[in-house]
């Protein structure tokens, strides 16, 4: 499948649809909060990224390849669950939210991470990390956690594990177009695939799942070789242009990122969905590349 890529000419019913929303005509769907997390390692191609590629039979970006992620749960509210690194009210400030939705959206980060991966981001200090879990013991939580059957908290708890949330940064945050029937608000995160740790492929929601440097994903996504929606497309454009998961994260440590929410623009004789404006000169010089 070949998703056409930034900035992408719109048909015109679609364009109509969206002058609906902008007057008035349709109310939009409430988004619902979400976390994804760019995972990440070292390669001598720049930073290689964790890809799964989504069921086609999904109501939601079925067939597309993304990151890790999900809704928040309910649980993810819990005030009780360990945590090390940045407080809530830090992350609050550095996701512009209230200080719970920001525990909920780290923690939502890290469960589904653990959860689409097999990655866990706590450790059983605020300087260690877990080194291993490959074992039955850790796939049991896994799928418990997966089928809502067990809380992060108790999870965490019984372990003796915090939430390691200083090993993530915020690189972005997008909010599916008003004409879309299902949306989300959601955040992005960047984290580094922890020393001992590997990837599963785990994941009930995802096909297939690979590593590939973010910048060849953008190339092969260019050339109808990967489906990526447009906001994976940029961020893998973007992150593409580092040298490392390093320089990536350093850069996220600056970032405070407001939402941003695709409308409608003028494209020569038609229209097309806007981008972040950062974001517009990198493209405009991979399309004349």
């Amino acid at each position: 499948m070949r998703i056409p890529l930034p900035p992408v000419p719109l048909p015109e019913g679609l364009v109509e649809l969206a002058r609906e929303f902008e007057d008035g005509r349709q109310e939009p769907a409430e988004p619902r909060n979400a976390a994804t997390v760019i995972l990440m390692r070292p390669s001598a191609e720049g930073p290689e990224v964790y890809y799964l590629r989504r069921h086609v039979t999904m109501d939601f970006a079925g067939g597309m390849c993304v990151y890790p992620g999900g809704g928040v749960d309910p649980r993810d509210f819990d005030v009780a669950v360990g945590w090390a690194g940045p407080s809530p009210a830090e992350w609050a400030e550095r996701l512009r939210c209230d200080e719970e939705t920001a525990r909920a959206l780290v923690g939502a980060a890290v469960r589904e991470t653990f959860e689409e991966s097999g990655v866990l981001l706590a450790g059983t200090s605020t300087t260690s990390v877990v080194a291993d879990t490959t074992g039955a013991d850790w796939e049991a939580d896994r799928v418990a956690l997966e089928s809502r059957d067990l809380s992060m908290t108790e999870f965490l708890t019984r372990r003796g594990l915090v939430l390691r949330t200083d090993l993530l940064g915020v690189w972005d945050a997008w909010l599916t177009p008003v004409f879309e029937p299902k949306r989300y608000r959601t955040w992005f995160f960047v984290a580094l695939l922890p020393e001992g740790q590997v990837t599963r492929d785990v994941s009930t929601e995802s096909s297939s799942v690979t590593w590939l440097p973010a910048r060849v994903a953008a190339e092969q996504a260019d050339a109808g070789e990967l489906a990526l929606m447009p906001p994976t497309y940029l961020t893998s454009m973007e992150v593409g242009a580092l040298s490392s998961p390093e320089e990536v994260l350093a850069v996220a440590a600056s970032r405070s990122p407001e939402m941003f929410c695709p409308t409608v623009e003028p494209l020569g004789d038609g229209w097309t969905l806007s981008m972040p404006d950062r974001l517009r000169s990198l493209v405009a010089e991979r399309r004349r590349a």
